[in-house]
């Protein structure tokens, strides 16, 4: 090669040769063999010869590996071939960008992208909120998003990590295999508990998923946020049956505003629980619904997090008080309507009026303003208690008819909260139905009903209760999880709701949700999910979230005449905002060097075979490898 051009690369003396050209010059082998070209080195400086173009890209990689070196990490074989393979395919991205890119470190071991395609689909989940990571086993999609999760968690960008797989292996029927839950759930679920022991200190681990901050579970227990098909779900137009709910429904979001139905997903039969508050409120969820709950902790930090049913059952206590504090609901924003009478009149009536039709009705309470007498009873007669156009009116309507009734002589003020007391059970049951419209709490007792109200509803018009009440302060509504019960088997459903905070109104005007916010959620195995699975868990993405969905699409384990849903799912979203799909090959496996080999070689007799079935024969000059002499 002596008539080629040579040319000579300085490489700066801050700059260990023995680290770059590596032990027993193992690196510089590398450089000899992948280049066309002549290596020479003296001291610290390297004479290239050989053809311009290979020149030009050897100079280039011993750059790049200079580059590598100043960040601090040590150069190995792997490191220089894979930095290599990069300058060949002509990328816009420098090797030394993408193999110093650092994702995680943990007791001293860093983990980042060691290929092209690799640092790219990592960009892919910086720069989207769906990924897909389709490529063979051995390619880091799931060891890759797993610790880009990991890294969400310590940044606080998300609050809670959820790992799931479809576990088709036992057919989805765990039910069916010996042991405990977790001894049927955890073999199969065991790399990424592996992987999770790789990012995070082991110690931290169980805490971790004890607080529901990271769980791990197969996709048919995922999948199940829901709710028995009788529970109640309140609407503008009052509550109606979980059941009866449609995609473009309109429920009641915490905020007591209309939301809109974005999906229903029947969930067939499955364990329900009673859920109790210390009020006496109460409704219906399985053991994975979802409840946005705080802790004594975590009102000190300003925070909130998200538990399952199943995960507060026995935890519900913390040196004998109440550990889990639900979020209370805004003043629900009924619909405003005309009503026949003047609502602070009917519940002073309702309070304490004397109801006959020959004669005025007579009031104990001086106040109730100029209204129809004869009007009043006849209304209050037919009624029997307080009339659903009252209750479902907007917040000044209900506000007024509270007043009222507090206001009549069955309303006290009782160590600084407002009391009503009444014989009729209906009638109790309906002051507890406005308080709890109004964003407050009513516990039911024997012929009273405790009353706690917001600041900002003011629960009294005559001054000597209202001066009363306003000296203590009245005390603000809180709801604590005070049981959870076993109820037994029932046909449930799921909804996703388009509130920015995924909560929606329940039984009692009970706050709750079953979408998956402030959460890095992977899909591994994905390949093994069916179109309906996909569709599900995909539209389970709430606000604040991340999703990433990792799958080999050559080794589908599907029941047969079962799609798989990762096969289908980017000719559906293909061109959808927001949403990335990222290949990975044979070149990107990051195990033993033979499994990439492996994965090639199954990938060409692959190719050859739908080759030859589709009539064009085999690829020619293929010898058969049986017929290969050993060497």
């Amino acid at each position: 090669m002596s008539e080629h051009p040579q040319t000579t690369v300085t490489v700066p003396a801050s700059i260990d040769m023995v680290a770059l050209l590596g032990p027993t010059d193992e690196h510089l082998a590398v450089l000899e063999k992948a280049f066309d070209a002549e290596l020479h080195v003296r001291g610290n400086q390297i004479t290239l010869r050989g053809e311009p173009s290979e020149i030009a890209l050897a100079e280039r990689l011993l750059d790049e590996l200079v580059t590598i070196i100043r960040t601090g990490q040590g150069l190995t074989k792997e490191t220089v071939e894979r930095a290599i393979g990069m300058l060949r395919v002509e990328s816009a991205e420098r090797p030394a960008d993408v193999l110093s890119m650092n994702i995680l470190s943990n007791r001293g071991r860093t983990i980042r992208p060691k290929t092209l395609n690799q640092k790219k689909y990592v960009d892919a989940i910086d720069d989207h909120t769906i990924v897909f990571g389709i490529g063979p086993a051995g390619t880091g999609k799931t060891y890759l998003a797993m610790a880009k999760a990991v890294q969400a968690l310590q940044a606080k960008d998300v609050s809670r990590i959820i790992l799931t797989r479809p576990a088709v292996e036992a057919g989805e029927r765990l039910g069916f295999l010996p042991g405990t839950l977790s001894e049927k759930i955890d073999p199969y679920l065991r790399p990424l508990y592996d992987a999770l022991h790789d990012m995070l200190d082991p110690e931290t681990i169980p805490k971790l998923l004890t607080a529901g901050t990271i769980e791990v579970a197969p996709l048919a227990y995922m999948r199940g946020r829901a709710q028995p098909l009788d529970a109640d779900v309140l609407t503008p137009d009052g509550f109606v049956s979980m059941g009866t709910l449609s995609v473009g429904d309109l429920v009641t979001g915490a905020d007591g505003r209309p939301t809109v139905v974005l999906g229903v997903y029947p969930q067939g039969e499955k364990d329900v629980y009673r859920v109790t508050t210390q009020d006496g409120a109460s409704t219906l969820a399985c053991g994975e619904h979802l409840w946005t709950v705080r802790t004594a902790s975590d009102k000190r930090r300003g925070k909130t997090r998200t538990l399952e049913t199943q995960q507060m059952i026995g935890n519900l206590r913390s040196f004998h008080a109440r550990r889990y504090e639900l979020p209370m609901v805004q003043p629900v924003q009924f619909p405003a309507a005309d009503v026949p009478l003047d609502p602070y009149a009917l519940g002073l009536l309702l309070g304490d009026g004397c109801l006959t039709t020959s004669t005025t009705p007579a009031f104990a309470t001086v106040g109730g303003g100029e209204v129809d007498a004869h009007c009043v009873v006849a209304y209050a007669q037919s009624c029997g208690s307080v009339p659903a156009e009252y209750l479902e009116n907007s917040v000044a309507v209900r506000s007024a008819l509270l007043q009222g009734l507090l206001d009549s002589d069955h309303g006290r003020v009782r160590e600084g909260r407002p009391e009503f007391r009444s014989p009729l059970d209906t009638l109790r049951r309906d002051v507890a139905w406005l308080v709890q419209s109004l964003g407050g709490t009513a516990t039911l007792r024997t012929d009273v009903v405790d009353i706690r109200l917001p600041a900002d509803i003011a629960p009294f018009r005559l001054q000597r209760k209202a001066d009363a009440y306003a000296a203590t302060g009245g005390g603000r509504p809180m709801r604590f999880i005070d049981s959870i019960e076993y109820v037994g088997r029932q046909q449930t459903q799921c909804i996703q709701v388009a509130a920015a905070d995924s909560l929606y109104v329940t039984d009692d005007f009970l706050v709750t949700h079953n979408t998956l916010n402030d959460a890095f959620i992977i899909l591994d195995e994905a390949q093994n999910t069916s179109p309906e699975q996909m569709k599900m868990f995909l539209t389970r993405l709430g606000f604040g979230s991340k999703i990433v969905v990792t799958g080999d699409v050559t080794q589908v384990d599907l029941p047969g005449g079962v799609q798989s849903g990762l096969r289908v799912v980017e000719e559906i979203l293909d061109g959808v905002e927001d949403v990335s799909f990222n290949r990975l090959t044979s070149g990107d496996v990051v195990r033993h060097r033979l499994v990439g080999r492996i994965v090639a070689a199954y990938d060409e007799f692959e190719a050859e075979r739908l080759a030859s079935e589709s009539g064009g024969g085999s690829k020619p000059g293929r010898p058969n490898r049986r017929q290969e002499p050993r060497r």
